[in-house]
């Protein structure tokens, strides 16, 4: 009884703290997750007052973060989206992954890490935060810009992307060498071009075994299937992510809608809970050694990311400011990049100083990221552009007539 008592109190305590911080990051327009990792640090090993009673609750509500994120993330894409997106943006995405992760893994080689950090280091430079980003464009209102769709189509690969890294980046984790990594990756392909196909022809026949009329029976039954899936999905080492993402793919028209707004709350408390225990689970005193080398890692990879979106714009046909916005959008990392991490601290044996590594970079390019993604609104920075439009008119070669 007195632990349950003292259960309620840090708990309850916590998610009190996590809603003032909520409310904090809204008034400073920035993202509640460096505040919710900040917090996390505060309270884990080696902080100012450790939590005894709520850990292990939280190790349990933080994976249900993780499987809430993935399947709101597929919610937001029918297969038909995903396929369209992947038909006509590969060049970019391949682009994105090139530029993004081939520095990641190369930092973890020239700190001599090993080749397994590495890859983890790889993965967590990679993807952009689809959630902070999205959050960026609604509050500058560029939602409705050109380059928009650009950055969205960018991020829909990333997260497609993920389907098939997170399961060889589990099996790597869990020793299985080459062999295992290579069954591992077939599985995962298998397992997404089959949800792919029978989405797109049984999808409706699929969400009618779930009303859409009763919001209870609704989120019981869309909660459920996610985390039944989720559990198999990792029973086969396919990655519970990976098994919550194919489960919002599979689910449309209605149900998709309204399983949305009744999960969101759920996916921001068990969201927070994930930044929290990550947070829990590096130590405060790791931090100093690794905030240069993050930084550096931070500047490289943001600026790939600029690369990435400029030259993706670009390709649609889209002028200059767009392209410029474009590139400062893609920016922040986020709930990706700690999933990622979050894989690695779990596994024996993975470098030590990933972790802290990983919190400091997601803290620079996630309150960074946003800070820059508004000077393309700023009258000096429009002025610099003209000029270099302008400067770009002058130098082209004037059209030839017969």
């Amino acid at each position: 009884m007195h632990n349950t008592t003292v259960l309620l109190i840090e708990l309850g305590a916590l998610l009190f703290g996590l809603g003032l911080l909520g409310r904090l990051s809204r008034r400073i327009g920035l993202s509640p997750i460096p505040l919710y990792l900040l917090a996390g640090l505060a309270f884990g090993h080696g902080g100012l007052i450790p939590l005894s009673a709520s850990e292990e609750f939280i190790a349990v509500g933080a994976e249900i973060g993780v499987i809430l994120l993935l399947v709101m993330l597929g919610l937001e894409y029918s297969a038909r989206e995903l396929i369209g997106n992947l038909r006509t943006n590969a060049p970019a995405g391949l682009l994105d992954g090139v530029l993004n992760a081939v520095p990641g893994l190369a930092f973890g080689l020239l700190l001599g890490w090993g080749w397994v950090a590495a890859l983890v280091l790889a993965g967590i430079t990679w993807v952009s935060s689809s959630g902070v980003i999205a959050k960026v464009l609604a509050d500058l209102g560029r939602l409705g810009n050109r380059e928009t769709p650009v950055m969205l189509s960018i991020l829909v690969i990333e997260d497609l992307a993920m389907a098939l890294y997170l399961p060889l980046l589990t099996a790597v984790l869990a020793g299985t060498g080459l062999i295992g990594g290579a069954k591992a990756l077939s599985i995962a392909v298998g397992t997404v071009v089959v949800v792919l196909l029978v989405a797109l022809r049984y999808g409706h026949a699929i969400s009618s075994f779930i009303s859409a009329r009763d919001p209870e029976a609704l989120l019981l039954g869309v909660l459920g299937l996610t985390l039944l899936v989720a559990g198999l999905a990792a029973q086969l080492q396919v990655s519970a992510a990976v098994g919550a993402f194919l489960v919002g793919i599979a689910l449309s028209g209605p149900v998709a809608h309204h399983a949305t707004e009744l999960l969101s709350p759920l996916r921001d408390l068990f969201a927070a809970v994930f930044f929290v225990f990550f947070g829990l689970a590096t130590t405060p005193a790791d931090m100093p050694p690794v905030l240069l080398p993050a930084l550096g890692l931070a500047v490289v990879t943001m600026g790939t990311k600029i690369i990435t979106g400029y030259i993706a714009a670009k390709r649609a046909g889209i002028a200059l400011p767009g392209r410029v916005r474009a590139g400062l959008g893609l920016m922040p990392r986020g709930e990706f990049s700690i999933v990622i991490a979050g894989l690695a601290v779990a596994t024996p044996g993975i470098e030590p100083k990933l972790a802290p590594l990983a919190t400091a970079y997601v803290l620079i390019t996630v309150v960074t990221g946003p800070m820059l993604a508004r000077l393309p609104d700023f009258a000096w920075f429009k002025r610099i552009i003209r000029r270099r439009q302008r400067a770009t008119h002058r130098t082209e070669p004037l059209p030839t007539t017969d």
